[in-house]
């Protein structure tokens, strides 16, 4: 049952184009090509990057961290109750206010403290600067070499280096998804994983179908803007503000130029077009370009967040923070309820100046005693 399923799904017509068989790309007369029991190696070494990956982290990205200055924020953990933590895990975890209201009641707290307990318990999940620091430059490291390695095998047909460059490429992101539980989870998680899987999908069709010249520019156009973005967010969390702008704006420009303008005229032009110029559209056609094509819609949503940050760049003259990024949270953005005087201003000493008259007479007031005449 397995070979016939097997034979059916490898069928000639569903991948190749008309008047071609697999026994075209079977190797003679000295030429090697590409065959799809050449990529199962990728699974053992997408294990072996993930050890490479937490090995680096620790003993290269950890103290470099602690080099370069990022500094590791600790959080003192929320005090223990039982009825609150089971809502965060199995309920959600920013209640609403009757909710909230309800909790409060069933805890004997106040509403005040009950909101103090969840915004303190997300921030306890929320990662410091150093793991995402030890996450950027290992990332930054292997789009780097990625991309200078593509660069030096760039040609066809199938060679060694070709070969063990695209085996590199699909193992890293295989590890990518392996790891995703314990990344840090951004609010694009989603397209994230939707990028992932369609490009793991595309190497593997793309090497198996021999058409390696076309999945090797479209790696090579990923990997020249994703090492700059790992850049940046290195030296956005070392707070070395100059270099991070200037990163953040190279980097925007690379992004559109190969996302926004060669991707979309010369990659999907070629293979929509220029690919069955000679011959008619057949299914794989269909599927490669429809893989293409949600690439292309994943690079448009990306530009609109980086057009966000270019925008508040712009207004404040200096990047924000990642707006895929979750950040600590105080109480005011939060948006907790204050406890109120009369007049309606927040309880507590107003700040007053530490010498002179103005400052005694200032702390009589704050105490609630009236300024003699």
């Amino acid at each position: 049952m397995w070979s016939s399923l097997n034979e059916w799904l490898w069928q000639d017509r569903f991948w190749l184009p008309p008047n071609n068989s697999w026994a075209d790309l079977e190797d003679r007369d000295g030429l090697v090509y590409a065959h799809p029991q050449d990529l199962l190696a990728a699974l053992p070494l997408a294990l072996v990057l993930v050890a490479m990956r937490f090995t680096f982290e620790r003993l290269i990205g950890l103290p470099l961290s602690r080099w370069l200055g990022v500094r590791h924020q600790s959080r003192r953990p929320v005090e223990p109750n039982a009825t609150l933590e089971k809502h965060f895990l199995m309920e959600g975890w920013r209640p609403d206010k009757p909710r909230m209201a309800v909790l409060a009641t069933q805890c004997g707290l106040t509403l005040r403290q009950t909101q103090r307990w969840f915004r303190k318990r997300r921030n306890q999940d929320r990662p410091c600067l150093t793991k995402k620091f030890c996450e950027a430059s290992w990332r930054f490291l292997f789009y780097l070499c990625s991309f200078i390695g593509g660069l030096s095998v760039l040609y066809h047909p199938l060679k060694p280096a070709l070969y063990c460059w695209y085996l590199l490429e699909l193992s890293f992101y295989i590890s990518l998804l392996m790891t995703l539980p314990f990344d840090i989870r951004r609010k694009d998680f989603k397209e994230q994983v939707a990028h992932h899987l369609v490009t793991i999908i595309l190497i593997t069709f793309s090497y198996s179908a021999n058409l390696l010249r076309i999945g090797s520019l479209v790696l090579l156009l990923h990997d020249s803007a994703d090492y700059l973005l790992e850049a940046c967010k290195m030296f956005n969390y070392t707070h070395q503000r100059r270099v991070c702008n200037s990163l953040f704006l190279i980097f925007s420009l690379v992004f559109f130029y190969t996302r926004l303008v060669i991707f979309p005229t010369q990659i999907l032009y070629t293979t929509y077009y220029e690919s069955i110029a000679n011959s008619g559209p057949f299914f794989g056609y269909y599927f490669f370009n429809s893989l293409l094509v949600i690439l292309q819609l994943l690079h448009v949503f990306w530009s609109c967040l980086i057009l966000r940050m270019i925008h508040s760049f712009i207004k404040k003259g200096q990047m924000e923070k990642d707006i895929r990024s979750d950040v600590e949270e105080s109480a005011s953005s939060e948006g907790e309820e204050l406890p109120q005087l009369k007049n309606g201003a927040a309880q507590g000493p107003p700040a007053v100046p530490t010498d002179g008259p103005r400052s005694r007479a200032a702390g009589r007031l704050a105490n609630g005693h009236m300024l003699a005449s």
